[in-house]
């Protein structure tokens, strides 16, 4: 029945209708951590403002007031959009090794004027529509079928083997985690991931051999940080440090000795929880850890109640993005797993990681705001 809405079954809402099924504890709680980065943020920098907490709340309330934005926006355009949005992301991802900027001894940033953007942070939203897209208008007795299967695989091929190239390790296991969950949370057999488990048990030798040297080094050093303590294994044992240093109470606001006194690198990005555990100690770290599960959580609850494929796969997708994001980096400074380049969602200072996650927020709300509509089959989506 057509009522002049292409992507509804029901008349539109008013504004007001749609603000009144916004889920607020989302964005109270991705406020709340948006909060504790800035304020660590302050502390790393001396008890200053500048140069990162005053950028990372400008960032985040502007942003916040994108969300809101997209999450008025009806979910059908997001469905239309996926496809062109992964295309776009690719090709720019794909231009990194010819565009790209230097940076640490990896080529990721493509400048732009006085700033500059990091493709792969974009491409971890867009493969998330694109395989919820391809999921929503595919029958369910068509999902394991081997050809079925063999697409969304290469969606999560390409994007993770142009990573690799950059190199960027991190970022391509999250982009294999996250779509991998896709892909099963779709209904996919289990079989595959079994067969897949087995394949990259037998391919890890020629995985080791493939990897870049500093590569292998850093997981030499995660097995025996002691090997290197002054070279390769210095960052990792400085945020042990400080973790440990920090014990139950934590040493106080703007008191962590490990950040005031500069020992651990990358402070302000991918070892950031380092410094947030030495000033607030284990008691702080669950707490934070806390609000990590309860927005996760909270995200699984929307999945749960989406009404359509494509809602139900995109917040889990965003849900899982945050998870393995926010485990690989507390996990990384903590010595639990090696050190792989992985800021910390909504707490570590970056422009485009926290662009990636409010573009997802947005996103995964857009789906909940409109769960109670309808996403017509178009002619774009029969391609599939």
């Amino acid at each position: 029945m057509s009522n002049g809405n292409m992507f509804g079954s029901r008349p539109a809402e008013t504004l007001g209708g749609k603000l009144w099924r916004v889920p607020w504890g989302v964005l109270a709680v991705a406020a709340l951590l948006a909060a504790t980065g800035t304020a660590t943020l302050f502390s790393v920098a001396g008890g200053s403002m500048e140069p990162w907490a005053a950028w990372h709340a400008a960032r985040f309330l502007a942003g916040l007031g994108l969300v809101l934005a997209m999450a008025m926006v009806p979910v059908g355009v997001w469905v239309h959009l996926a496809y062109p949005a992964y295309a776009l992301a690719l090709l720019v991802l794909a231009l990194v090794p010819v565009l790209g900027t230097e940076a640490l001894g990896a080529r990721r940033w493509i400048a732009i004027g006085s700033t500059s953007i990091q493709p792969s942070e974009l491409m971890k939203v867009a493969l998330v529509a694109a395989l919820a897209r391809y999921y929503h208008w595919l029958p369910a007795a068509e999902v394991s079928r081997p050809r079925r299967v063999a697409v969304p695989l290469l969606l999560i091929a390409a994007p993770l083997a142009l990573t690799l190239r950059q190199p960027d390790l991190g970022t391509s296991v999250l982009f294999a985690v996250t779509g991998l969950g896709i892909v099963m949370l779709a209904g996919t057999s289990w079989l595959y991931a079994a067969a897949g488990g087995l394949l990259a048990i037998a391919a890890a030798p020629a995985v080791w051999n493939g990897l870049h040297a500093y590569q292998r080094r850093r997981i030499e050093i995660f097995l025996d940080p002691d090997r290197d303590p002054l070279g390769a294994g210095y960052h990792i044992t400085q945020s042990k440090i400080a973790i440990g240093s920090g014990g139950v109470s934590g040493r106080g606001f703007v008191e962590g000795t490990q950040s005031q006194l500069d020992f651990v690198p990358e402070k302000h990005t991918d070892f950031i929880f380092a410094i947030f555990a030495e000033e607030w100690g284990f008691v702080g770290a669950v707490g934070l850890v806390g609000l990590y599960a309860l927005l996760v959580l909270l995200l699984l609850g929307m999945a749960w109640q989406a009404g359509t494929t494509f809602g139900r796969l995109v917040v889990s997708g965003v849900a899982i993005g945050l998870f393995v994001n926010a485990f690989v980096n507390m996990a990384m400074v903590s010595g639990l797993v090696p050190v792989v380049g992985v800021p910390l969602p909504f707490v570590s200072h970056g422009g485009s990681a926290l662009a990636t996650m409010l573009g997802g927020l947005g996103i995964a709300l857009s789906a909940h705001v409109h769960s109670g509509r309808s996403l017509r089959r178009s002619a774009l989506g029969r391609l599939w």
